[in-house]
Parts: C-alpha cells; sequence; structure tokens
C-alpha cells in the first residue's frame, strides 16, 4: 500500500448563543478552534464531525458550569481533511461567548468515517454505533471585546488503528489535543523529493507530534517552547530515514528550515 501522508490545517470559528437578562449588555468574547490534523498513510481521510461542545464557567452566574453546543453547519458533516494541506483553511462558522473561563472542548463526531486508498474506499469504525465524544481539556479566560484562537490537535496518525489487514480494518479512537493562544512557535520546513508526502515527527522529553508534507513538500508544526528532535520517515523503502536533532522553538517565533533532501537506500 503506497503511502500518501500529509499535514491538515483546518478552521473551525464556532458560532455560539449566550442570553441572560442581567448580563446582554456585556461584550462578547470572540472563540476560534483551529483543527489541526495529521492523517495516516492514504489518498484521503473523512471525518464526520458534527460540532463542539464548550464547558465553561460564565461570568455573574450562579451556577459553576454551563455548556454551549457549536454546531457543524454543513448537510454534509463528513470533512475531507486531506484536502487541507499547506495552510489551506476551512471555515465551519463564527460566533461569541460571554465573558468567563473555558474549562473543557468536547468534539461530537458522527458514525460515518472513511479512508480511500488507490480507489477504494474502507470504513473506521468506533468502538461502539453511538457518537464520539472527544474529551479536550482547556483552561482559557475570556474577555469581552477581544478574539481567541485555539488550535485542536487531531492527530488521526494516533487515532487510526488498523485491527485487520486482508481485508482491510480501521477503528477510530480519537486523539485531540489543544494548544491554547500565545503558548507556541512554528517550524517550518520542506522536503525533497516532494513526491514523497513522509512523516515528520516532532520529539520533546518523550512525547511526540506528526505532521505531513503537501504536493510542493512544505511543513508546518505548532509547538509549545523547548528543544525538539525531528523525525522524519520517507515511507518508502528507497529512501532512507533521517533525524534533526537539537531543534528549538522559540515562543511566538516562526523557525524555517533549510530545504531536507531525503538521501536514497543504497
Amino acid at each position: 500500500m503506497r503511502n500518501l501522508l500529509r499535514s491538515i490545517i483546518g478552521i473551525l470559528a464556532i458560532t455560539f448563543s449566550y442570553s441572560c437578562s442581567d448580563l446582554s449588555d456585556e461584550p462578547r468574547a470572540l472563540l476560534n478552534l483551529v483543527l489541526v490534523d495529521a492523517p495516516p498513510a492514504y489518498d484521503s481521510v473523512f471525518i464526520e464531525i458534527l460540532g463542539v461542545d464548550v464547558r465553561m464557567n460564565v461570568e455573574g452566574r450562579d451556577t459553576e458550569e454551563q455548556s454551549f453546543f457549536i454546531p457543524y453547519e454543513l448537510g454534509d458533516k463528513r470533512v475531507r481533511v486531506s484536502d487541507l494541506v499547506g495552510g489551506e483553511v476551512l471555515l465551519l462558522g463564527r460566533g461569541t461567548l460571554p465573558p468567563g473561563r473555558i474549562i473543557e472542548l468536547e468534539m461530537r463526531l458522527g458514525t460515518e468515517h472513511s479512508l480511500w486508498e488507490n480507489e477504494n474506499v474502507y470504513p473506521i469504525a468506533l468502538p461502539t454505533d453511538e457518537e464520539a465524544l472527544v474529551n479536550i481539556p482547556v483552561s482559557l479566560d475570556l474577555d469581552g471585546g477581544l478574539s481567541y484562537d485555539v488550535i485542536l490537535d487531531f492527530d488521526l496518525e494516533k487515532s487510526i488503528q488498523t485491527t485487520r489487514t486482508e481485508p482491510f480494518a480501521f477503528e477510530l479512537t480519537p486523539t485531540v489535543t489543544a494548544i491554547l493562544p500565545g503558548t507556541f512557535g512554528e517550524i517550518r520546513g520542506s522536503v525533497s523529493p516532494t513526491t514523497l508526502r513522509p512523516s515528520i515527527t516532532a520529539i520533546l522529553n518523550g512525547d511526540s507530534i506528526s505532521t505531513h508534507t503537501n504536493t510542493a513538500g512544505a511543513f508546518l508544526f505548532r509547538l509549545q517552547p523547548g528543544i525538539y528532535d525531528l523525525y522524519l520517515d520517507p515511507k518508502d523503502e528507497a529512501f532512507l530515514a533521517d533525524t534533526i536533532r537539537g531543534v528549538e522553538v522559540r515562543l511566538r517565533e516562526t523557525l524555517t528550515l533549510d530545504r531536507i533532501n531525503f538521501r536514497s537506500n543504497p
């Protein structure tokens, strides 16, 4: 099976509605949720996203927690994440929240998930037939009149498991983390040959996050500050894997690496 790996960047700018007589005159905070996906080795991956629940403590309310649901507005809620490469984004909605503290996000997934490889389609099954609720721990204070971008890292490479090979069968156990505004820096780079579309993994203290290249061979990481090792897997036996050690990510800065050339396997 040919491996086609791509990095995914999509935007979920989520719409909220909130009304209460004693808070109706207060300014609202604009919340944008940015989805970052890393699909595994297939031509395309479809994930059905129903929306996101936001749990928060609202200023001026007696109850400790309230929940606001953000639906994905399109009729067909299957998102072809593999098309969102090289900085391409998908705007799903935009809206406001009351001032307060977000304490958790919960992504609702449907049951229609699939991947394609060489014109063959394979369903990706959830562990149960019910909706998947993906808990994403977050602690973020919202002030009225400000805009906030939260990056959701949906790591499909970790989330999709191969349960059978003949014929192929797959299971989805979603892994999603949140990166809060003002807490990260960027690594940009590119690889050659561009036809490989390898996977690139950033490793820090035993933890890892993966991304992939677009058709031009470019990739992008958004990471918390630290010293990372980058492992590059060409996903092609004709080329050797490579490791770049000691790559420093600085807060609110972008590091652009020299072009990386994969070496042929002798």
